[in-house]
């Protein structure tokens, strides 16, 4: 009867490829137990990657969903606390105009133009707010601050109303320079003429945030602060009389720009709802297709458990008898 041995070394690589293998088992069934999914996913799916295709482009769609819903809340929810701080301006400086007036008390009138011209700053740093390096309302032009400075408003208002003495005359030039074609957008507005696009930010879900600082609404306070602030304005030179009827007709419109101005935070309010809505149908969608992909890649954990063990047992016995091997010698060969 004829026998087959081999050499020390060919032996020797014998006992090295199959401790690689083995090591290889190892790594991979120990990967499948702490994922939870086979590592043979062709196996598993028997060649045909179709729905699994799917599930992935899916998730993909949703995770872009889920990124500008999160851009979209963020953006409608500092928006929403601008407009927040321009109602608080027209609120507070409206009702103390119309609270006080008329007085003959020089410094009472000083002190509420002083007031309106902080209210003033309040509301176009707030129309200059941004969020992300992006201008909350400039429209498209979002890389820039749309509003220019209080002292660049008041210094136009100033030359347009220099001179005059009639109340009358004051409010129509005032009103006359913030209407369209007027002094206001070629002096105060930088933004964009174009409002942003609507959104999508879900599954056939679109919410618009289309406020500009040039809207009426944002003009209308403005306008109305702007004139509490030149009321007093030492370089008109008004008497109490027209102070007092500037103060009062600029809180009177003060207060209409309140209620309008709750009718702009509804609809912010009303998207800022709509985001909300839709991430959570996005994140619901989200979680069943991670769980379908899930069950359609799970790996057994008690096959995988049973498996690594019979690896691990195999590596151990050739670890031994990689160590007997190595004992032996020519002593031990020739007894």
């Amino acid at each position: 009867m004829m026998t087959t041995s081999i050499g020390d070394m060919a032996h020797s690589l014998v006992l090295r490829t199959r401790s690689a293998a083995l090591k290889s088992s190892m790594t991979t069934l120990s990967n499948e137990l702490a994922s939870g999914q086979t590592s043979d996913v062709s196996g598993r799916l028997k060649g045909d990657y179709a729905y699994l295709t799917d599930i992935d482009h899916n998730l993909s769609r949703l995770g872009g969903y889920a990124v500008v819903a999160t851009e979209a809340a963020l953006f409608s929810d500092t928006a929403q606390l601008g407009l927040e701080r321009i109602q608080g301006v027209a609120t507070s400086l409206g009702t103390d105009l119309l609270t006080i007036n008329p007085t003959n008390i020089d410094t009472a009138r000083d002190q509420l133009g002083q007031q309106a011209r902080s209210g003033l700053d309040t509301v176009l740093s707030s129309l200059n707010g941004s969020i992300g390096g992006r201008s909350l309302f400039a429209g498209t032009a979002t890389d820039t601050s749309p509003m220019a400075s209080s002292e660049t408003l008041i210094a136009a208002l100033k030359t347009e109303v220099s001179g005059m003495v009639l109340t009358s005359d004051i409010l129509q030039a005032v009103d006359d320079w913030f209407a369209d074609g007027g002094g206001f957008k070629a002096t105060m507005y930088t933004g964009s003429d174009q409002s942003l696009a609507p959104i999508q930010v879900g599954t056939n879900e679109m919410v618009t945030l289309s406020l500009r600082a040039d809207d009426a609404e944002f003009r209308g306070i403005l306008r109305n602060a702007a004139v509490a602030a030149l009321a007093t304005d030492p370089d008109l030179g008004l008497d109490a009389a027209a102070e007092n009827a500037l103060l009062k007709a600029a809180g009177e419109g003060l207060l209409n720009d309140d209620r309008s101005l709750t009718g702009l935070r509804a609809e912010m309010g009303y998207a800022q709802s709509r985001i909300e809505v839709a991430s959570s149908r996005t994140s619901a969608a989200r979680t069943s297709l991670e769980f379908a992909r899930n069950e359609l890649l799970a790996a057994d954990p008690y096959e995988t458990a049973s498996r690594l063990e019979e690896v691990q047992f195999q590596l151990e016995s050739l670890y031994t008898v990689t160590a007997r091997a190595s004992r032996l010698s020519l002593l031990s060969f020739l007894k």
